[in-house]
Parts: structure tokens; C-alpha cells; sequence
């Protein structure tokens, strides 16, 4: 028996008891990165995986879910509507905590509108984007964010500007939005375990190079550029809470910024080329703007509302979950129906 499979986290589980199903993604897929890194935040961060609730779409990404967390419910659903899915379920039982994963094609074409109301609405939950700017489980078309100049084999020549998935949610009200790099998987662990712990919607965008369609070197989706060319904000280490003894692994000397969430942990940044702060919305803003006219792939945490209100808290919910109430307290009285039609004549 390998250490990996003795070794068990606080609440007694091994890593391998939060895996799933072998992968069937191309080998070398940036998308199984993410589940790998997944699966070790979801391990250290010693959550139950009858806890998490998954969903998504259709696409590459969409299969991902399958690929961890096996004791986990899940429910893949229609191209573009996995956002409607997931509210509905984390509305029906508020003890669940969501992951979202989908693709570009998934949720900034068909399921664009979906993606903007679900980040305004602000439900406990970690939406994840496997960015590779291709369709690539239909062979290798356009996506919305794919960048103007690429040429396909049978596609032709991209026109348009791309979507910008961090963009959009910030103009959307999300939370938490932050950019990864699928050869990144430090940051993308520290990312996802502040993002569990966040009382909210959090949003990544995740560069992902689809290797059989889309890893041409100047790509901004290819391993490749993103090798050369990914510029992180900080570094980034997520602390659990307040008593757990800091060890900022790797970080040298210099300017630390601590921005606690409602749970008492936090998310500590250190300082790398310039002054960046992650709570100012406007500023983030401006550092997108600035990294597409300027062709960076800037990664990290882009903004942060450390405790904004869920979508609970904007109604007079009952503490239990309404998924286990009974008929008789869902199904309001015949008393309370007229007394509603009278208030309406």
C-alpha cells in the first residue's frame, strides 16, 4: 500500500477516497490538471465529499466532474444550463456546497445569460472555467474566446474579439474572480481551497490547452505561451483559519497583504512586481483592460468581496432544508391563498 493511500486528513479519509472515475480526456488535457488539484484542495481542506454537490454542461469540461469525488452527488445537465441547475439544488438544501465545472463554449456562448445572473444572485459556490478557447469534444471549432488571427484547419480564420470570462464577472457582481493556469498547480490549489471557503459565488477562469486541437505555441491557450508568458499578481497562500500557524512555503522577504473571509480564515498575498489590490473592483477592471490590450495572461486573485450576502440572505428562509420539509408546510394554506387574491382586487 503506497503512503498516498495510508495517509488520511483530519476527518479520516485518504486522498483516493476523494478521486472518481479514470480520466478519458486526451493525455496531456489541461482539464485533468484541474481535477488533480481539485481533488488535493478538496483532501487538505478535509471536506466531506457527501458535502460538495457537482454539476455541469456538456463539453470537455462537463466530463470532468466525473473524475473525482465518487461519493458525491452529481447531475450533468444541457449545454448552457448548468448555472439554473445549481441554484436550484443549493436552494433546495443550503447545507451543500456547489462546484460548477464548465468550458468557454459551455458558459460564455450558449450559456452566457445563465453564467451573468447566477454570479449576480451570489450562491455558495466554486465555478470553475476550463478555458481552452476551442470546441474541442466536437473536433476543433471556434469558441468565443478564441482570439482573433487563429486559423483552424477546417474553420478558417477566428474574426472576433474574445470574451473575456473574468471580465464578465465582475461586471456581473461576482464575488470572487480570479485566473489560473493550467501549468500552474500551486496556484490553482491555493486558489480553489480560498475559494471553498468563500461566502459566495467564486468564478475561475482557468487557461487550459486543449492538446489536440488548440496548443499552437503562439496561442494564448497553449502550454507554451502560457509557459513564457503567464504573469502572476502575487503569491498566493490560503490559510484556514485564524489559529493554524502561518508557513508561507516559498515566499520571501517582502510586503504581505492579509484579506480575511467570514470564517476567520484568509487569503494572503504577497506583493511581486507592482501594488495590486484584489478588493478594489475598479482596479480590477483596469489590470484586465490593460492585460488585453497588452496580450498578458495575468493570473491570480483579480477581486475579492471578502463577505458579501448569499442569495439566502435575501429571503426569510426557514433554518431547515426545504428540500426535507414535509408537504403540509411547502404547500401554503387555503387561508393564505385568498387572503392573497383579496389583497390583489
Amino acid at each position: 500500500m503506497t503512503d498516498e493511500k495510508k495517509t488520511t486528513n483530519a476527518i479520516g479519509l485518504t486522498r483516493q477516497e476523494y478521486q472518481g472515475s479514470p480520466s478519458t480526456l486526451c493525455k496531456g488535457c489541461g482539464h485533468n490538471a484541474i481535477v488533480n488539484q481539485l481533488i488535493q484542495a478538496c483532501y487538505e481542506l478535509d471536506l466531506r465529499p457527501e458535502d460538495i454537490v457537482k454539476f455541469s454542461g456538456i463539453g470537455c469540461s462537463s466530463k470532468a466532474p466525473t473524475y473525482l469525488l465518487r461519493n458525491s452527488f452529481g447531475f450533468n445537465g444541457l449545454h448552457g444550463r448548468m448555472p439554473s441547475l445549481a441554484l436550484g439544488a443549493l436552494f433546495a438544501d443550503r447545507t451543500l456546497l456547489g462546484l460548477g465545472m464548465s468550458g468557454d463554449g459551455d458558459t460564455a456562448s450558449i450559456g452566457m445569460s445563465q453564467f451573468k445572473h447566477i454570479c449576480r444572485r451570489n450562491p455558495p459556490m466554486l465555478y470553475i472555467v476550463a478555458n481552452n478557447g476551442v470546441y474541442g469534444l466536437t473536433k476543433g471549432q471556434f469558441s468565443a474566446t478564441t482570439e482573433p488571427g487563429v486559423r483552424f484547419k477546417r474553420q478558417g480564420t477566428s474574426r472576433y474579439q474574445p470574451v473575456d470570462i473574468c471580465l464578465e464577472a465582475l461586471a456581473s457582481n461576482a464575488s470572487f474572480v480570479a485566473r489560473s493556469f493550467a501549468g500552474d498547480p500551486k496556484q490553482m490549489r491555493s486558489l480553489f481551497k480560498a475559494a471553498f471557503r468563500h461566502k459566495g459565488i467564486a468564478v475561475i477562469d482557468i487557461i487550459s490547452p486543449c492538446v489536440s486541437f488548440f496548443n499552437f505555441a503562439q496561442s494564448l491557450h497553449s502550454y507554451e505561451y502560457g509557459m513564457q508568458h503567464e504573469i502572476p499578481l502575487h503569491e498566493l497562500e490560503f490559510v484556514p483559519n485564524e489559529n493554524t500557524p502561518l508557513v508561507l512555503k516559498d515566499f520571501e522577504k517582502g510586503t504581505v497583504r492579509e484579506v480575511q473571509l467570514h470564517d476567520k480564515s484568509s487569503i494572503r498575498l504577497k506583493k511581486l512586481d507592482k501594488d495590486y489590490d484584489p478588493t478594489n473592483r475598479w482596479e480590477a477592471f483596469k489590470m484586465l483592460q490593460e492585460a488585453e490590450e497588452k496580450r498578458l495572461m495575468v493570473t491570480g486573485l483579480i477581486y475579492l468581496d471578502p463577505d458579501p450576502p448569499l442569495i439566502f440572505d435575501r429571503y426569510n428562509l426557514v433554518e431547515e432544508p426545504l428540500n426535507r420539509l414535509p408537504e403540509e408546510r411547502l404547500r401554503p394554506s387555503r387561508e393564505s391563498l385568498e387572503a392573497l387574491n383579496r389583497s390583489m382586487m
